[in-house]
C-alpha cells in the first residue's frame, strides 16, 4: 500500500475555499484577529453599510385590545358582560318548546298516550330549549338548543 514512486502523497485534502476558488487571494472584508489575539469583540464590528441612513426613532403607538372569549350557553345561568349594555350580569333563563319537546310528545303518542299524557313534555323544562336574556336591558344574548 505504498504510493508509486515519484508521486508525492498529500498530507491533507484541500480546503473548501481552495477547491471552489472562493475568497482565495482576496482581502477579508472584516478585521481578522492576529494569531494569539482573542476575538473579544473589540474592533471586530463590520463596517457600517453606507447606502442607507440609520432609521429614525419614531414613537410606536400601542393599542390594547381585549377579546372576550366565546360564551357557551347551557341550561344554567351564565355570568358575563352583556354585549348590549356592557354591564356584568347573570343571564335570565326562559324556556321555549323546541325539537326535543315535540319529539317527546310524538313518541308518547306512538306509545299510546293519547288522552293528554303526550302533552307532559311541554310541562318539563329539562326537555325545552333555553334562551339567555340580559336582566338589565332585556336583550337576547344566546340560546341553548336541546337538539
Amino acid at each position: 500500500m505504498s504510493a508509486p514512486s515519484g508521486v508525492p502523497v498529500p498530507s491533507a485534502p484541500p480546503s473548501y475555499e481552495e477547491t471552489t476558488g472562493i475568497n482565495v487571494g482576496y482581502p477579508h472584508p472584516y478585521p481578522v484577529p492576529e494569531p494569539g489575539q482573542k476575538p473579544d469583540g473589540k474592533g471586530m464590528n463590520p463596517p457600517p453599510y453606507m447606502g442607507q441612513p440609520a432609521p429614525a426613532n419614531n414613537p410606536v403607538t400601542v393599542q390594547t385590545v381585549y377579546v372576550q372569549q366565546p360564551v357557551v350557553f347551557y341550561d344554567r345561568p351564565v355570568q358575563m358582560c352583556c354585549p348590549s349594555c356592557n354591564q356584568m350580569i347573570v343571564t335570565r333563563l326562559s324556556y321555549d318548546s323546541g325539537a326535543l319537546t315535540w319529539l317527546s310528545c310524538g313518541g308518547l303518542c306512538l306509545l299510546g298516550c293519547i288522552a293528554g299524557c303526550c302533552l307532559i313534555p311541554f310541562c318539563i323544562d329539562a326537555l325545552k330549549d333555553v334562551d339567555h336574556t340580559c336582566p338589565n336591558c332585556g336583550a337576547l344574548i344566546g340560546s341553548y338548543k336541546r337538539l
